[in-house]
């Protein structure tokens, strides 16, 4: 395959993988619309990410909402690499139409302009993520594997912010998540990923074009957006520190992600487009290993040599998952992906290079008060 299309190309994940492509010798075609909320105002100006790949790819602006704007990038393409999103869990829960018109329907639109228009594509990787499984998988003393459902309100309230067997209500014990685990979302963003994974699938098969799934976990690298406050806790406490600003811990600190290195995840999702091996197949893309917030928070002070506070506030929102670590056992076993970068490494490595950005303003205090005001924050 030679002509690679990237929608959401000029974003975090999908520059970087633009770029390697091109490095390969492939000609890539990136459909993005600049969102302000990732690259400023003035994209020419204030976007990293869109500066390093102007005149590597063809370029065009334009939205996957657009009919017009798909068909012209569409032709002459042999994958599709579908990266294009809203991506905030908090923010979704209130811009609940912009999320489905935008995840879901350009998802849609782009099914239904392959199955209904004639085209050279071959395969489409789509763009998954580890909030499709709401909670992770857990193990209850009693009951086994279970799933458990969102936490309440009342229990978060005081302070118990343990998840519990959905059966006896016991706390149960945390598990790396396998893609064969139970699929329920506890956000909208969460469900429009769902909705998009299922639809390529259950679509592409039917047109004899190979899918690929990828659930990625907590992505961070050099070139992350620095100015979206609703997404990325490594870009918001970094932002927070570097101004100076505390930073505040929700529930007590001990809640875990999969953080997993970007250039990690151009591997994986290379793998995908060349192997043959993970047609109308679904991975997990992580690192397998849970890393809590309050060691996220000391780690990048320790990198930033800055002391700024750091508080257990006991907040929390309401959708938020306790725990994920991915299980990485069938990438590994079925495309040979291994991860080689640690946390300890890519944290590093992340810091140094925010050590040379212009730290934007820190606009995390008003995206907390939009979901105040939604009833979202407690």
């Amino acid at each position: 395959m030679k002509n690679i299309l990237i929608t959401g190309g000029a974003g975090f994940i999908g520059s970087n993988i633009a770029l390697k492509l091109v490095e390969k010798g492939m000609n890539v075609t990136v459909l993005d619309n600049l969102s302000p909320q990732i690259h400023g105002d003035h994209p020419e100006i204030t976007s990293p990410l869109y500066k390093s790949i102007l005149n590597k790819v063809t370029f065009k602006k334009g939205s996957v909402t657009v009919k017009e704007d798909w068909e012209n990038v569409i032709k002459g393409q042999d994958a599709i690499i579908h990266l294009a999103a809203e991506t905030g869990t908090g923010q979704s829960m209130y811009e609940i139409q912009k999320y489905i018109e935008v995840n879901t329907g350009g998802t849609a639109l782009m099914l239904d302009i392959l199955t209904n228009t004639s085209h050279q594509v071959k395969k489409v990787i789509i763009a998954s993520s580890r909030a499709i499984y709401g909670e992770g998988k857990y193990k209850c003393a009693e009951h086994g594997i279970v799933y458990p459902t969102e936490r309440s309100d009342e229990d978060m309230a005081k302070g118990d912010f343990s998840c519990k067997c959905p059966e006896c209500h016991k706390v149960v014990e945390i598990l790396p998540t396998t893609e064969d685990s139970k699929i329920h979302p506890s956000s909208v963003y969460g469900i429009t990923k769902q909705n998009q994974e299922q639809l390529v699938l259950t679509v592409c098969k039917s047109l004899g074009i190979a899918a690929v799934g990828y659930r990625y976990q907590n992505v961070y690298g050099p070139g992350q957006s620095l100015s979206n406050p609703y997404t990325g806790i490594l870009s918001i406490f970094s932002t927070r520190i570097k101004n100076g600003n505390s930073i505040n811990i929700f529930e007590d600190g001990k809640e875990t992600r999969d953080f997993v290195y970007i250039e990690d995840v151009v591997s994986a999702t290379i793998l995908g487009l060349e192997k043959d091996e993970a047609n109308n197949k679904v991975y997990n893309v992580g690192t397998g290993i849970a890393t809590d917030v309050m060691t996220v928070a000391e780690t990048l002070v320790k990198f930033y040599q800055r002391e700024v506070p750091i508080q257990i506030s006991g907040n929390y929102r309401l959708g938020d998952i306790r725990h994920n670590f991915a299980d990485i056992s069938n990438i590994k076993l079925e495309l040979g992906f291994e991860p080689q970068w640690n946390f300890e490494k890519g944290i590093e490595a992340f810091t140094n290079w925010v050590d040379k950005q212009e730290i934007p303003e820190d606009k995390y205090e008003l995206s907390i008060e939009e979901m105040k005001n939604k009833g979202l924050y407690k």
